[in-house]
């Protein structure tokens, strides 16, 4: 069997780029069908973020000597459909597409989960979403009367295992790091008070929630929030227990001629805010400085907003370099995490060989049984014949001697060509074991 990823994140490729191949449900939905139309594997789970597309695939029918997929066929199918259901060109892809396999597959799913691999070192976000990820899985082949492959959903959940172990045994969390932290601590550098300010948050999914409790947490008392659906505004109004205004999408207009800073989070695949909103609010703001932050992939806010005056707008590249000042804390617990990561990653392996092994002679037992049901139901049909017993089972015992020595006297003679003496004498170890 064969477990295999292939991605693209924030390392590979600009916020552009993550936008054109980021899956909504709908495209979910449909990824999984064209993936088992085109046999392009046996399971898939496909993971989707504002900071990376990863899809990670049990592919049982790669065979050995394809190891290596560089060199093999699956890979370039897999591109194919990757560029055909994003309506983005392979040439694009390529430059900032990456394929990882089996061992290396693994460890960069539990990476990815611990917050290792993340834009923001240790972020807490992401292990939630990798579970959302396996459960939309779950979902999608329940209703098509099937499950996960046990190997896959065996590594997702040896992931969600490593990733609680991180959490308890290193400070890989100990402090509040995430994308919405770093918007906020960018807010921060340019107003020196929140008391005075007035917020416009759009959206009012996981990351506004974070948000809003980390504005709150800094002095902010006045904050509007755009969302499509009034009532989930509401909600996250009430979670909070901080009164807010509530505005629709078509009244957003209203909230960004009255905000000193715009933070969006939605998963809109059009622009929300145009520059010529934004200009329409700068006149009525009598050109007051406005901050814009877009963590939303694809973007809310029209990229050209930034070019007004006193207008200060940034992307999720963009708080790079907040990120960075919360990484010098967080380098050895990164290290304990990864030592972590490695056991556990291993140890998956470890498993799966078992598995393998225990699959192969489950496999070989029930052929065996099979030729046995065979060559005794032809031997019963003989006798019933008339033929002589004696005769008939001598040739039960030569046929069904001959058929069951045949498959582990190939292997033999493979081990021998190959030099695998370790395997010859395992194999000579347990003769001798049978014969004692």
């Amino acid at each position: 069997m064969t477990i295999l990823a292939l991605g693209i994140n924030h390392k590979t490729a600009s916020v552009d780029v993550r936008g054109k191949v980021a899956f909504d449900d709908i495209k979910r939905q449909l990824a999984f069908m064209q993936i088992q139309d085109r046999a392009l594997a046996e399971s898939v789970v496909i993971l989707s973020t504002c900071n990376r597309t990863e899809l990670y695939f049990h592919q049982p029918n790669i065979t050995p000597q394809e190891d290596h997929i560089d060199n093999q066929s699956w890979r370039e199918q897999c591109l194919k459909w990757f560029a055909e259901i994003h309506q983005i060109s392979e040439s694009e892809l390529r430059e900032c597409i990456y394929f990882k396999q089996n061992l290396e597959a693994a460890r960069h799913l539990m990476s990815v989960a611990c917050g290792l691999d993340s834009l923001i070192l240790g972020e807490p976000q992401i292990l939630g979403q990798v579970k959302q990820a396996y459960q939309f899985s779950e979902a999608f082949y329940a209703s098509q009367h099937q499950t996960i492959s046990t190997k896959l959903s065996r590594l997702f959940q040896r992931t969600f295992s490593t990733a609680k172990r991180v959490r308890s045994e290193t400070e890989i969390g100990a402090s509040a790091v995430s994308v919405a932290y770093a918007a906020c601590g960018l807010a921060r550098q340019i107003f020196d008070r929140f008391d005075k300010l007035r917020f416009l948050l759009v959206g009012a999914g996981e990351t506004i929630e974070l948000v809003a409790r980390y504005l709150i947490q800094h002095g902010a008392k006045n904050i509007m929030v755009a969302n499509r659906t009034h009532v989930r505004a509401e909600m996250l109004a009430e979670k909070l227990e901080t009164p807010m205004q509530i505005l629709s999408l078509s009244a957003m207009q209203l909230g960004l001629n009255q905000a000193d800073v715009v933070i969006s989070s939605t998963g809109s695949p059009d622009v929300l805010i145009s520059k010529e909103m934004v200009e329409i609010a700068q006149k009525q703001r009598q050109y007051d400085p406005l901050l814009l932050i877009d963590i939303a992939v694809p973007r809310d806010i029209d990229e050209n907003a930034g070019e007004l005056d006193s207008v200060y707008a940034y992307s999720v590249d963009d708080l790079q370099n907040i990120i960075q000042r919360n990484l010098a804390q967080r380098e050895l617990a990164a290290k304990q995490a990864a030592d972590i990561v490695d056991e556990e990653c291993k140890a998956f392996f470890v498993w799966l060989k078992q598995q393998q092994s225990s699959d192969l002679i489950k496999r070989y037992r029930q052929d065996a049984e099979q030729l046995r049901q065979q060559l005794l139901a032809k031997a019963i049909q003989a006798l019933q014949q008339g033929q002589d017993s004696e005769k008939v089972l001598h040739e039960l015992s030569y046929k069904l001697t001959n058929s069951l020595l045949h498959t582990p006297t190939q292997a033999l003679q493979s081990m021998a060509k190959a030099g695998n003496s370790k395997g010859l004498q395992s194999f000579s170890q347990a003769l001798k074991i049978e014969a004692e």
